[in-house]
């Protein structure tokens, strides 16, 4: 699949944005935490629940979810503790 901006496998995670599913509480003891972490490129990756079944009968006009693609769904605590670690532009 060709597309424009294609996602780089070989890149690393370089830093948490944010803090921890752990100081925000939002483990409740159970495996699997939702993150966002910056990798070494400068792109972002989301750790979350995989809700792509639920939202795709519900997506708004304009929207679209590739074959390979998917909806993951984070708390919102987890992207306000990131938001001082986002830059502007």
């Amino acid at each position: 699949m060709n597309r424009s901006s294609e996602a780089d496998v070989s890149a690393s995670f370089h830093r948490r944005l944010g803090k921890s599913a752990q100081e925000l509480g939002n483990t409740g003891g159970r495996d699997g935490c939702p993150d966002i972490w910056e990798l070494d490129n400068g792109d972002v990756a989301v750790i979350g629940r995989d809700l792509t079944r639920a939202y795709l009968p519900r997506l708004p006009e304009g929207a679209a979810v590739a074959a390979d693609e998917r909806i993951v769904i984070i708390p919102r605590s987890t992207l306000i503790a990131a938001k001082h670690d986002i830059p502007d532009a």
